[in-house]
């Protein structure tokens, strides 16, 4: 409970695209597309995961998405990716999913 209040607290600071450096923001494109989609589908429509387009976000804030990227999802094929990511990476990614994604 603490982690995950630690996470949400973390999340809330905004986070401009540009606080991310360029190479960084390559590498996290090159994870939500072959990462993410490996389960979420190449277009993000879904697959053994939820659909991960912008209709399909629309009634999920932010910081809930941030913190299932991070967290996982208990009992489920979400792993959790806060060894990968950090609270700003996944914001990133929550950013680049409301725009939708294509490969």
């Amino acid at each position: 409970m603490v982690r995950l209040a630690a996470i949400l607290l973390l999340t809330a600071l905004p986070v401009a695209a540009q606080d991310i450096a360029p190479q960084r923001v390559a590498a996290l494109e090159t994870m939500l597309i072959q990462d993410c989609g490996s389960c979420h589908g190449l277009r993000m429509t879904g697959g053994l995961g939820l659909p991960l387009t912008p209709d399909a976000l629309a009634d999920w804030s932010d910081d809930s998405l941030v913190a299932t990227i991070l967290g996982g999802r208990p009992g489920t094929a979400m792993p959790p990716w806060e060894a990968l990511l950090s609270p700003d990476d996944a914001r990133w990614m929550v950013d680049r999913l409301r725009q939708g994604v294509t490969p």
